[in-house]
């Protein structure tokens, strides 16, 4: 029979010290927001270790925009609600309240939102002490060298207490075990010692860690790195914590055959993919659900974001891709711009300061410098020469250009949405094309030339010299 937890997300803080203009669950942390992330890591726990349960996010500052953020992404999560932030306890006390199913449960895991570096690793060893040494309760603690702030722990011959930073002694307050605010519980021992917890404390709280008691059979589980548990309450804090995810994510991905020129100079969130034998240049963004390949190459200043660059592919420096896909053996850049729908052929080539939007160019389709491509079909090896625009904006509506393969589009040309021109055509320079072409013609729309032979000096100014 499989075991049963109630994980409770506790995401009812304010975060003043933040600065920001949004709830402190929802501050921005690498591409995504601080509750993603032990949601995210609460999920891969009860994958891996095959348990069933509800995630309960208790929410209370305001409660309207965090709980509308986390039911876009994650519908399965349930809520509560504190009124009043009156202490971790008291929050324990609104998710009891909020469904009699809660008190059903084996366990109840307690992790605050605000602790992105959290893995489902920690969650699976404190899983596993309480299980192996049959415990009531488990606490998650590190050493801490300059403790301020922290509630120590105050280990007896059995079990152990905490004491909170502003109740300790001196003598106390020279412990450097803290508590992480990480707990594991048997939801039978949690409910009947909750009962117990009162605000006789200098901050006038319910806190929860007045359920681990000496003489009782609770566990604090020392771990090694402190850093695991680092809490975002400024945004000093933020943006260590960031530093940590993204040293992690480029530790595994270099495990993983991926080669850095610069990895302190690189930033890659946690969900992006990159297979081995890709090379990563200094200075290179890659954010969001990107996926690249294997033997790619993505150079110096690119940002990627949200997108596919397939095996073998480069991205070459200062380009930019955004919702992209980038396939076999393509070329894009330098300071090229893939915006959201550009699909580049395989062998197909994006040149420098050119701009895709909305627009599939299939195999061996060029496009070499200074064009904009928007809402368009561009068939196999077609060469776009420079300056060419498709007019896909009529001020009101988006229309849609259509060419087909082995076709030359000759520079400085433009298309005027609707338009479809049909395999092996042949656009002039300067040519506005307005009308379909069939396939095997030939367009060109620009004025006549006229000469006029000794006409020059009229127009060239010669400058007198002084």
């Amino acid at each position: 029979m499989n075991l049963t937890i109630g994980a409770v997300i506790l995401a009812a803080g304010e975060g003043k010290r933040l600065k920001l203009d949004a709830p402190k669950p929802l501050a921005p942390c690498l591409d995504k927001k601080l509750v993603d992330f032990p949601i995210t890591e609460l999920e891969k726990f009860f994958s891996r270790n095959k348990l069933q349960g509800i995630k309960t996010a208790v929410v209370g500052h305001q409660k309207e925009l965090v709980q509308s953020y986390i039911e876009s992404r994650y519908p399965d999560v349930k809520y509560a609600v504190q009124v009043k932030q009156l202490g971790t306890a008291d929050a324990l006390r609104a998710y009891f309240d909020s469904s009699e199913a809660t008190h059903k449960l084996d366990y109840t895991l307690v992790i605050c939102a605000d602790t992105p570096i959290v893995s489902e690793r920690e969650l699976t060893e404190m899983l596993t002490l309480l299980q192996t040494q049959k415990c009531e309760a488990v606490a998650a603690t590190f050493e801490e060298k300059n403790p301020k702030g922290y509630g120590r722990i105050i280990r007896a011959q059995k079990g152990f207490h905490i004491v909170e930073e502003k109740d300790a002694s001196d003598e106390q307050r020279k412990i450097t075990e803290v508590n992480s605010g990480l707990y594991l519980l048997k939801t039978e021992y949690v409910l009947k010692h909750l009962k117990e917890v009162n605000s006789d404390n200098k901050s006038g709280e319910f806190y929860l860690t007045d359920i681990f008691k000496d003489g009782l059979n609770v566990s604090a589980l020392l771990f090694p790195r402190g850093e695991v548990f680092l809490g975002v309450n400024n945004l000093e804090q933020l943006e260590l914590a960031e530093g940590i995810l993204r040293k992690q994510k480029l530790v595994s991905l270099r495990e993983a055959g991926v080669r850095f020129i610069d990895s302190s100079n690189t930033y890659i969130d946690n969900e992006v993919e990159i297979g081995p034998g890709t090379v990563v240049y200094p200075g290179v963004f890659i954010t969001g659900k990107t996926v690249i390949g294997k033997n790619a190459v993505i150079e110096m200043g690119a940002q990627i974001k949200d997108s596919v660059v397939a095996d073998n592919a480069k991205v070459l420096a200062y380009s930019i891709l955004e919702g992209a896909k980038l396939h076999e053996k393509a070329h894009a850049g330098p300071f090229a711009r893939l915006r959201p729908g550009a699909d580049i052929g395989p062998e197909a080539k994006i040149g420098n300061f050119v701009e895709i939007k909305k627009a599939v160019l299939d195999r061996g389709a060029k496009v070499s410098h200074l064009s904009y491509i928007g809402d368009a079909f561009i068939g196999e090896e077609t060469n776009i020469g420079c300056g060419f625009i498709t007019c896909n904006y009529d001020g009101v509506n988006k229309h849609v250009t259509k060419i087909g393969k082995n076709c030359f589009i000759g520079s400085d040309s433009q298309t005027v949405a609707p338009i479809e021109i049909g395999d092996n055509c042949f656009v002039a320079s300067a040519t506005t094309v307005t009308k379909n072409m069939p396939e095997g013609s030939f367009a060109i729309s620009r004025g006549q030339q006229t000469t006029k032979e000794g006409m020059a000096k009229k127009f060239i100014k010669i400058r007198e010299k002084k």
